[in-house]
């Protein structure tokens, strides 16, 4: 098997990062005021911690979201060939979407969808 393209490719793609990251260092802007150590540059100086509790519901939603999201990554490919499957493809994606949607009626009804 020949591996020249993805060579060609892997080295090209590293090639690229690098110029990337050196022609920043070279021209990009810099600053060494105290200022720029700050959490925020709004010089408003900070009081307590800065970290802070994250609301549990955001990490929920961020699982909602992802589970939704690679649903829908996985249906369009599966509609692109579903007639060369033929009911094979058919009853895959229904067991599929089946999952989906018990997974969906579970955290409806245990009430992770609302907003607490």
């Amino acid at each position: 098997m020949n591996f020249t393209l993805l060579i060609t490719v892997l080295l090209t793609a590293i090639t690229l990062v690098v110029a990337a990251y050196i022609i920043a260092k070279l021209i990009g802007p810099r600053s060494y005021a105290k200022v720029k150590g700050e959490p925020y540059e709004s010089g408003i100086p900070t009081r307590g911690s800065s970290w802070l509790p994250v609301h549990v519901g955001f990490y929920l939603f961020a699982i909602l979201f992802l589970m939704f999201d690679v649903e829908t990554v996985f249906l369009y490919p599966w509609a692109v060939v579903v007639k060369e499957f033929g009911t094979m493809a058919l009853l895959s994606i229904g067991f599929f979407l089946v999952v989906l949607v018990l997974g969906l009626a579970y955290a409806w009804r245990k009430g992770d969808l609302e907003w607490k």
